[in-house]
């Protein structure tokens, strides 16, 4: 599903005009990111928890000419998925779509 099919979905679901419901997913997407970016987490109660992850300060290499850099710590956002969702995707869903890979 592309944004795009959710804005239909919402606005078939609840008779808002697409426009005024992109304009509502849009906001709380910019918002999550700026909250993020502040360092601040955001809790979604039934729904999952957007989080900053840190990350440690490691040696990586550079493939091309082979030698090691520094890649300095930093952090990361993250989704954690609240239990009540996780127990209904567990219950409902039967196989994996096609177009979706595993990860091993």
């Amino acid at each position: 599903m592309r944004k795009a099919d959710l804005v239909s979905l919402i606005s078939d679901k609840t008779g808002v005009p697409k426009v005024d419901v992109l304009v509502s997913l849009e906001t709380f997407f910019k918002e999550v990111k700026g909250t993020l970016a502040k360092g601040e987490n955001v809790y979604i109660r039934g729904f999952g928890s957007f989080v900053i992850k840190k990350r440690a300060k490691k040696i990586g290499r550079h493939i091309k000419q082979n030698f090691a850099i520094e890649i300095p710590e930093h952090f990361i956002p993250s989704f954690k998925a609240a239990k009540v969702f996780v127990d209904q995707v567990k219950d409902n869903v039967t196989s994996m779509p096609e177009d979706v890979e595993e990860e091993d």
